[in-house]
């Protein structure tokens, strides 16, 4: 295996990082409409939306309505609710989509690539054994098979 240093991103990485954007989206999102969101479901504590930058079609992520940075933030009722959804969520892609398998996880904290690390969530992606290609290496490209709304659709039949 072969490596590539880039020794000019240490001085990016020691300094003091702010988050890129003032607004949280994870609190904006449950104000729309579900379809106009792409919410399937809402419980009492958080709800299920798609992912509008997905790394594979029918990636969802589980979202606390309460904005905390990390699952540990939680009360004890969130807790049990949130990770409810989690299996609420993959129960859905597995119905719709058929997977065979599925990357489940949360990044906490900005340093681990959490885009708005001031709000946890969980990534729901769903994997098939044909899925990784040159597209996403070579162009920065994703190649997704069903168009959003589309895709919305088809979730919501199993919710």
């Amino acid at each position: 295996m072969k490596h590539m240093h880039a020794y000019w991103r240490m001085e990016y990485v020691e300094s003091p990082q702010k988050e890129k954007n003032s607004t949280n989206p994870f609190a904006e999102i449950p104000k729309l409409k579900n379809k106009e969101a792409l919410i399937l479901f809402r419980s009492e504590f958080s709800y299920i939306v798609m992912n509008k930058f997905p790394y594979n079609a029918g990636h969802l992520l589980v979202v606390p309505f309460r904005e905390v940075s990390d699952v540990s933030l939680l009360n004890e009722e969130e807790l049990l609710d949130f990770w409810a959804m989690v299996m609420k969520a993959k129960k859905i892609v597995s119905e719709a989509l058929s997977p065979d398998g599925f990357n489940i996880g949360m990044n906490i904290g900005q340093c681990s690539g959490a885009g708005i690390p001031r709000h946890v969530h969980c990534h729901i992606v769903p994997r098939w054994s044909s899925d990784t290609n040159f597209m996403p290496v070579i162009d920065e490209t994703r190649v997704l098979h069903r168009a959003m709304d589309k895709m919305w659709l088809r979730l919501m039949e199993f919710v």
